[in-house]
């Protein structure tokens, strides 16, 4: 058996972007080979996919994503990455797994083991796919794209799971809209560069872009209901290159969360009108230019077999380690692959923070302030006991609807 603390210090160590994740899906397969399943590699370019037939029985797809953030780690840890990569706009940026991939690679690997080593006890196929691009790029659009289910057998169910920054040991499911869907875009403002001493000779596109990021702060607070919910961050702001130069443009990163098809329509809507008007109050020459990006869907988790899910969770941990997360404004594109191959989806959230710490975070009423959540440079789930509660889950769930020899 893989000594999956190890591997995981290792995977943290060696972090890589999306779809660059050549090292990551390589030790993936070696793994996956090793304990005697069919490995197929580069579907999606850089996504890695096992099989392990065992008998007729229902077929079971456990997904992890590999892929890791640019951002500059500053945890403390040992076993911290210090590693640099060159992004998809051709910059060199440091890059961290703070959004815990790391672990679901491990736990997944974990699992895998487990029901290798149990195949007199159940029957079925159980597929472990390990995504690339979760974070910026579409992997699981651009592996169904690829023919992943022309290349590997279509599943019955969908499972997977994220770690987060609540308590260790905890595992959470929420039943239908579990977790939002997202637009990302880049906006280009355009403007008339000149010198900063004359700004009466140019058209100033910091003026404009600041005026149009106010702005989008009242579509969510005056245009979206109180009982609906959505989010506009603008994420991103460049312009300029010296202060007594007016830039030409100035580009805005923003994204877009909603849990509904109208809400999203609304929003987006929004968003285009307030862009374009800022544009034309500014006296622009030329229209800006809005470039999407990444676009996942709502995640949605398939009642019945979220119930059914959950109950095999209760009796296998305990309910009091069980909670309800309800829905997440954080996006995934999981659910793309359950849709593709339309089948239901069970995603649930694992709890990977010490929960001493939360728990004096909480009655100190200081959790946002003193618990690194994901995607921040200081995050850091607890190594034990997130991997092994992982890996049961995993374990948990798929034998839940795979067939049983018993």
């Amino acid at each position: 058996m893989t000594d999956l603390e190890a591997l995981y210090r290792d995977l943290h160590s060696h972090p890589e972007l999306s779809f660059a994740e050549h090292r990551t899906a390589g030790l993936v397969a070696e793994h996956l080979r090793a304990l005697g399943l069919d490995v197929t590699t580069g579907i999606g370019r850089t996504g890695a996919v096992g099989v392990l037939t065992n008998g007729e029985g229902p077929t079971v797809l456990l997904r992890a994503d590999m892929d890791a953030l640019p951002v500059k780690e500053d945890t403390g840890l040992a076993w911290a990455s210090t590693q640099t990569a060159t992004d998809h706009t051709g910059a060199t940026v440091p890059v961290m797994h703070a959004c815990g991939h790391d672990i679901h690679i491990t736990c997944l690997i974990g699992a895998v083991e487990a029901m290798a080593a149990s195949r007199d006890e159940w029957t079925g196929t159980l597929i472990a796919l390990f995504q690339p691009a979760e974070e910026h790029g579409g992997g699981a659009r651009v592996m169904v794209d690829d023919g992943l289910y022309e290349k590997i057998p279509t599943p019955d169910v969908v499972l997977g799971q994220h770690v987060t920054s609540l308590p260790a040991g905890m595992l959470g499911a929420h039943s239908g809209a579990a977790m939002a869907a997202v637009d990302t875009m880049e906006v280009t403002l355009h403007g008339r560069g000149g010198h900063g001493s004359r700004p009466e000779t140019t058209i100033d596109p910091v003026v404009m872009a600041a005026a149009t990021v106010m702005r989008l702060q009242t579509v969510v607070s005056r245009e979206i209901a109180p009982k609906d919910t959505a989010v506009v961050t603008v994420g991103s702001l460049h312009a300029g290159s010296a202060s007594n130069i007016i830039a030409a443009d100035a580009t805005l990163g923003i994204s877009v969360r909603s849990f509904s098809e109208e809400v999203r329509g609304r929003v987006l809507g929004a968003v285009d009108r307030i862009i374009t008007a800022e544009a034309t109050a500014s006296g622009a020459p030329v229209a800006p230019t809005v470039e999407f990006d990444v676009q996942y869907p709502v995640t949605v988790n398939e009642p019945a077999a979220t119930a059914r899910t959950t109950a095999a969770f209760a009796a296998e941990f305990g309910e009091d380690r069980l909670f309800d997360p309800g829905a997440l404004s954080g996006s995934e594109d999981v659910g793309i692959l359950a849709t593709a191959a339309g089948v239901p989806l069970v995603y649930w959230i694992l709890g990977g923070a010490d929960p001493a710490v939360v728990a004096a975070a909480q009655a100190a009423g200081s959790v946002d302030t003193d618990i690194p959540s994901n995607h921040s440079p200081h995050f850091a789930p607890l190594a034990q006991p997130t991997i092994d509660t992982g890996v049961r889950a995993l374990v948990v769930a798929a034998r839940e609807w795979l067939g049983s020899r018993g």
